[in-house]
């Protein structure tokens, strides 16, 4: 029997915002040619205005808009799930709940940052959002909120899930988007780097480095991103608010929140209010909150803690972050969600004071794991939710030889149904594991380290 709470909880009408109740001050964003706190104003002429407020905001509670929490009630409040199937499968005491947030019209949790991108630059007069995606997830999810709310839309995608998933580019050009696989021509950037490589695969820091030339050459646009920064995290947390009511109305409580990680706002949008609730003294237990992440790009597990930028041609600020940096190419995987170099700073500074775990699986883990989720639960997850997947079961394996009964939640934050290629190729015993090259991580850090040495004297 599946478990669902039957009692309908009110779509969230406030974003939690976790950096008042941050172990310590974020570091400061630095401009690397004054040496000091990188100017306001450049987020103000990148980004939609409201939202570049909200990303300095010290407010632990952002209003959602009305118009926008409409949208969100095409599919909001998404469903919370016990999977008892996969529990019977793995024959343990603990209790796995998912959110499941695969039922909005692009599939994925993405959709509650895209609305709102989109609402705001509407409300502002802004003609066009222009964005760079990897796997795709969040390049539909803003080509889906733009048509709601008559924004033009252009997205850069890395050139291997371009070619590797099809259908993504086929859903944004349905909802009106222009798509293109990057490294393009369309961009100064896009012509260096096929220049010298033009069979490259692409990475999520060229096509960035591409939507904010693009951005920046046109007044009427602005950027839009799906990661990362503080006000898309803090627009995920309709996620963990939801789960938090939907617990409480089953009576229970999680011992552990378990999310994907490749910038941060997946796991993010389920832990933080999750971790608001320990600091307020108001959860009823200590929570651990682990991160998968995928061993192509293992930034948590196997990077460093240091300023880094957001893209190859280092036009944004400079983060202080879990990077393996900015350079560096993953090997090609499945998962293009989590194959980004850097993770979002708020995210970053809890794994360095300890409040985070971290675990790296490769490709072919993960989808073992969503295979035989599939086949218990009937949900076929998206690659990047299999690694949290993996992750689960593992833990519900601990706890069957351990007897402990612990609650563990995770966000299944996407579906895997045009995603069909991986499962293929898996079945098909082609799949490699595609883990990444230590030593390139070594040279990438290195080559970040040696642009800026007065950081690190």
């Amino acid at each position: 029997m599946v478990t669902r709470l039957e009692e309908p909880i009110e779509i969230p009408r406030q974003w939690y915002n976790i950096v008042p109740d941050l172990p310590a001050k974020l570091p400061p964003v630095l401009d690397p040619q004054t040496r000091t706190t990188a100017d306001k104003k450049l987020l103000h002429r990148t980004f939609i205005g409201e939202l570049a407020r909200h990303e300095y905001s010290g407010e632990r509670f952002i209003p959602i808009p009305e118009e926008v929490r409409q949208v969100y009630s095409i599919w909001r409040p998404t469903p919370l799930v016990r999977a008892r199937h996969l529990e019977e499968a793995l024959h343990t005491p603990a209790r796995i709940y998912y959110k499941n947030e695969t039922g909005s019209p692009p599939g994925s949790h993405k959709a509650n940052a895209a609305v709102a991108q989109a609402y705001y630059a509407a409300k502002e007069g802004i003609e066009r959002l222009v964005t760079s995606t990897t796997a795709g997830q969040w390049g539909t999810a803003l080509a889906f909120g733009c048509s709601i709310f008559g924004v033009k839309c252009t997205i850069y995608m890395s050139r291997s899930s371009y070619e590797g998933k099809p259908y993504r580019k086929d859903l944004a050009e349905g909802w009106g988007a222009e798509i293109f696989s990057s490294p393009s021509r369309r961009t100064a950037v896009g012509r260096e780097i096929l220049k010298k490589d033009p069979n490259g695969p692409g990475t999520m820091s060229i096509a960035k480095s591409e939507a904010l030339e693009d951005a920046r050459s046109d007044p009427d646009a602005r950027n839009a991103v799906g990661s990362i920064m503080n006000f898309v995290l803090a627009t995920q947390t309709v996620v963990g608010e939801e789960a938090i009511a939907q617990l409480r109305g089953l009576d229970d409580y999680p011992d552990m929140v378990v999310g994907c990680v490749g910038g941060g706002s997946n796991f993010s949008g389920i832990f933080w209010p999750f971790y608001r609730d320990g600091v307020a003294k108001k959860g009823p237990k200590r929570v651990q909150f682990l991160g998968a992440e995928s061993s192509a790009a293992p930034k948590l597990t196997k990077g460093e803690y240091i300023y880094d930028h957001a893209d190859i041609m280092r036009t944004s600020p400079l983060f202080k972050m879990y990077t393996v940096g900015h350079t560096f190419v993953p090997p090609v995987v499945h998962t293009g969600g989590l194959r980004v170099h850097g993770t979002a700073p708020t995210l970053s500074l809890l794994r360095s004071r300890g409040v985070i775990d971290a675990v790296a699986y490769n490709q072919l883990e993960a989808i073992e794991a969503a295979s035989f989720f599939a086949r218990t639960e009937g949900v076929l997850p998206a690659p990047e939710t299999a690694h949290a997947i993996r992750a689960v079961i593992d833990e519900a394996k601990r706890c069957k030889s351990s007897g402990e009964k612990k609650v563990i939640l995770f966000n299944l934050c996407g579906h895997g149904l045009l995603d069909i290629e991986a499962y293929r190729e898996f079945n098909s015993g082609k799949m490699k594991a595609n883990d990444a090259d230590p030593a390139e991580i070594k040279k990438s850090i290195a080559e970040v380290k040696a642009l800026y040495p007065w950081l690190y004297q």
